[in-house]
């Protein structure tokens, strides 16, 4: 488990995370979403040991991580802006990882290019972008660490080869009990992929959950009555959002899904229809409730 406690981190003037708490559970899919200049990959280097902490600090199993080799050798990092040695193919790469990473598994490694169909022995300076990230993720995963943590990791690639990333850091996690640190602009890219979620606006943690019990104590409600009403009839409900047109209303509400409705039901709708949100929606309207707006996150 890492455990990130007032963690601070400022460049100059700019304080690029200020006094950030957050737990990340071992043998999981956890991501970080958030807008430009959240602080998702400032967060990202200073878990790996890349930036020294300002204030506060960052622990792996009770243990500092910065310059802390035993545990950095348990984690294995791919940044947005991606680094290969200059004219090398995957293969040298693979054998500069190995030289670090004692048990990087070069049956893996071949395993995954010829799943990706990509050419290890070509140099990766003709790679396209999507490429690029695709080797370094196939990198990553034969590492065989504990910790991966992977800075907006869909970049670049297109729809199949997203899923495909998606399918293999997801197996690679359940078969070894690893832990994945996802990090993306996205959260439809996160929805289908990750057990727990955190949103970060201005160098804080906003909102942390498991996935799961996001999408299932939020929800929107469409409701109709025969009579006149305003908001007010909806009182002892937590909703976050109403709109009225005519005498159909949507409600988002929070709590417990079964009770809601049962509650409703009393109320004698004349119609009544319980919808899914997504997650993006979730974290949209909870985010709303507590005073922010996010028009920069897609």
């Amino acid at each position: 488990m890492i455990q990130i406690n007032a963690l601070t981190k400022k460049f100059g003037d700019f304080t690029a995370l200020r006094a950030l708490d957050c737990t990340i559970p071992s043998g999981c899919v956890y991501g970080l979403v958030g807008s430009n200049g959240a602080g998702k990959s400032t967060l990202l280097r200073l878990i790996c040991g890349v930036y020294k902490p300002d204030g506060g600090n960052v622990t792996l199993e009770g243990k500092n991580i910065y310059e802390n080799p035993a545990l950095k050798s348990r984690m294995v990092f791919v940044p947005d802006e991606l680094y290969f040695l200059p004219q090398a193919s995957m293969r040298r790469m693979a054998q500069a990882y190995a030289a670090v990473y004692p048990a990087f598994d070069f049956s893996r490694f071949d395993e995954l290019t010829a799943q990706f169909k990509l050419d290890p022995r070509a140099n990766l300076a003709t790679f396209s972008k999507g490429m690029r990230r695709q080797a370094a993720t196939i990198l990553a995963l034969s590492c065989r660490t504990d910790f991966l943590f992977l800075d907006e990791t869909f970049d670049g690639l297109d729809p199949i080869m997203r899923n495909l990333v998606k399918k293999t850091l997801y197996a690679d996690v359940a078969e070894r009990g690893a832990t994945a640190v996802l990090t993306s602009h996205s959260l439809r890219e996160l929805e289908d992929t990750c057990d727990q979620l955190a949103l970060l606006h201005k160098g804080g943690i906003v909102f942390e959950s498991d996935v799961q019990n996001l999408k299932t104590t939020l929800f929107k409600v469409q409701i109709a009555f025969a009579h006149d009403y305003d908001h007010t009839y909806f009182r002892g409900f937590d909703v976050l959002n109403f709109a009225k047109q005519g005498s159909v209303s949507n409600l988002i509400v929070r709590g417990d899904r079964d009770k809601v409705i049962e509650t409703l039901r009393q109320k004698s709708p004349i119609l009544m229809e319980v919808l899914p949100l997504t997650l993006e929606e979730v974290f949209l309207y909870e985010m709303e409730s507590l005073g922010y707006t996010f028009d920069d996150i897609k």
